[in-house]
């Protein structure tokens, strides 16, 4: 196993993904559920993202094509689906735990997009193509799933904030964390725009 593409994968994924940076969301999307659900929300996200990136990396310009989707047409949904779970977390629909289901919360926008958002898929794709042998290869996917475990482990114990925070800090934490969702959110979009233009000016 190349232990230098190991490196530069997982400090790659890593810095994107940003786990310190997905606590204070993850924390204002499950801070009013129990311990057990917040719990199986982390793994049921990490699972999920770890999924979408190794189908992505294996078969992501193959499904792209076939769609006949660009990579800032991803980028553009992924900022419009966090535009939307933004203003939720902002106008308070997200702190009333009875009309929030687990399942959705990990898959949507935990996992996808802010785990496996576009440019964690981007960045895995283009190492993939990097690739010349089953060495790099293995080392490209334990670098994945390192980084996945790394996540996990962040977002797990980060019950211990909850308790210290109490529910006045979860509700300051939730517009916070609405706040960054949103520019999240317009950074991804604007991303896209200017990708799709640089794009067009090319091909004219």
């Amino acid at each position: 196993m190349d232990v230098k593409l190991f490196g530069e994968v997982f400090v790659t994924l890593l810095v994107i993904t940003d786990p310190p940076g997905m606590m204070p969301i993850f924390l204002a999307l499950t801070g009013p559920l129990p311990a057990r659900e917040r719990n199986r929300a982390a793994w049921q996200a990490v699972a999920l993202a770890l999924g979408v990136i190794v189908i992505f990396a294996v078969a992501g310009q193959t499904l792209l094509a076939y769609l006949h989707v660009d990579l800032p047409a991803l980028q553009a949904a992924g900022g419009l689906l966090l535009v939307l779970v933004a203003l939720e977390l902002l106008t308070g629909k997200a702190d009333d735990p009875s009309q929030q289901v687990t399942s959705n919360i990990a898959l949507v926008p935990l996992g996808t997009p802010l785990l496996a958002g576009p440019g964690a898929i981007v960045a895995t794709m283009l190492f993939v193509q990097q690739g010349d042998n089953l060495a790099d290869y293995t080392a490209i996917g334990a670098a994945i799933v390192a980084v996945m475990v790394t996540v996990w482990i962040v977002l797990r114990f980060s019950g211990g904030i909850v308790k210290i925070l109490r529910p006045g800090g979860i509700e300051v934490l939730t517009r916070i964390a609405g706040l960054l969702l949103a520019a999240i959110a317009v950074q991804l979009i604007a991303d896209a725009v200017a990708a799709f233009v640089t794009q067009y000016r090319n091909l004219g």
